[in-house]
């Protein structure tokens, strides 16, 4: 699991016991968990891959009214969710910078040899 955030693992298997939105639930956080450890190895396919699948757990898991037992398990998976996802969000705001500054650095090459083919055929 993530270094940063850890799910607590009581929580996690408080969850994993239960059936229906708590198991979705579980599954979740586990994919949220994968999903920040793919996006900090870079690996932004495996992100994306994972996106859809938790959003459809998300969707089933939301899907029917939430059962009054499970409120404050439900209430403690989502703060460490949010977490895990503010993490996220941040290392793809940076990767997006960092692809923006290698663009511009690929453009300046391009123009530079363009610039250089101009001027051999001189």
């Amino acid at each position: 699991m993530n270094a940063h955030i850890k799910i607590d693992t009581q929580l996690l298997a408080q969850l994993s016991q239960k059936s229906g939105q708590c198991l979705d639930l579980a599954n979740v956080l586990l994919a949220t968990d994968e999903m920040l450890e793919s996006a900090q190895a870079g690996n932004w396919d495996r992100v994306a891959e994972l996106e859809l699948t938790r959003r459809k757990r998300l969707s089933l898991c939301f899907s029917q009214p939430l059962i009054a037992e499970n409120t404050q398990i439900f209430s403690e998976a989502l703060a460490i969710m949010l977490h895990l996802n503010e993490e996220l969000v941040s290392l793809l705001e940076a990767a997006k910078v960092s692809a923006a500054v290698r663009h511009k650095g690929d453009q300046f090459a391009h123009a530079a040899i363009g610039h250089y083919l101009d001027t051999k055929s001189v």
